[in-house]
């Protein structure tokens, strides 16, 4: 992981700070070494959190853009994941105070208080159906913007996005189905910013589908649109000018 300051024209200059994981889990396969996946600022960008998918733990880094090197260790160094589950992306609630960990290795999401860099675990619940028996390969996780629906997409055999109801005041998930992604790879997806549709990007199958979202259910229902691109891996809105 590297940090790169900017320069006021947006220049990217050279990196300031190297921070490397040394580390390992039970899946030899896939956790022979550490393996930081993805970094993600805390509501308030005090904080950095980033998730290790081979260490099994999401890293807690305190932030100072001030400093040459902005990252050191805060009081809370690391979540510690379920060995084996392979922590991969995370979420914030609107107001900061529960962070959603999608595992990809176990198939799960793990939910936990934040304030402040602490944590608290609160919950671990399944992405997929309790008959599924595959190899998981849970990959995205998504809040819609007012944090009463999260989403998760699935991979593998599965090739869905588990939706969920969020509980208000206890942060907690309620699975309340299943929508098939009409393609193979659902590596990403994005929420657009008016909240009423979910697109996905599959990867494996070159296409991005378009689904309305019901801001009252949060379910989802495919519009027949779609686009067609070579291995589309990421989805990013981008603001009207």
């Amino acid at each position: 992981m590297a940090s790169f300051p900017l320069e006021s024209n947006g220049v990217i200059t050279s990196f300031t700070q190297h921070i490397v994981h040394e580390g390992s889990s039970i899946n030899k396969q896939r956790q022979e070494k550490a393996h930081v996946h993805s970094v993600f600022f805390s509501r308030d960008e005090k904080f950095l959190l980033t998730p290790d998918l081979g260490m099994d733990k999401v890293y807690i880094y305190q932030f100072d853009s001030n400093l040459k090197s902005p990252l050191h260790n805060s009081a809370q160094k690391f979540i510690s994941c379920e060995p084996g589950s392979g922590p991969r992306h995370l979420e914030f609630s609107p107001k900061g105070n529960f962070v959603y960990i999608i595992e990809e290795l176990s198939g799960t999401v793990s939910v936990h208080s934040y304030l402040n860099g602490q944590t608290k675990f609160v919950q671990r619940i399944a992405t997929h159906a309790a008959d599924f028996t595959g190899q998981p390969g849970s990959a995205d996780i998504h809040l819609s913007q007012d944090g009463k629906f999260l989403y998760a997409s699935n991979r593998g055999k599965e090739n869905n996005i588990a939706i969920y109801k969020v509980d208000q005041i206890k942060g907690t998930l309620t699975s309340i189905g299943y929508e098939p992604t009409k393609g193979e790879g659902p590596r990403n997806f994005s929420i657009d910013p008016t909240g009423n549709f979910l697109l996905v990007a599959n990867q494996l199958t070159n296409n991005v589908e378009i689904f309305k979202r019901d801001g009252n259910t949060g379910l989802l229902t495919n519009t027949g649109n779609s686009i067609s691109i070579p291995n589309p891996v990421c989805l990013k809105f981008l603001a009207k000018k």
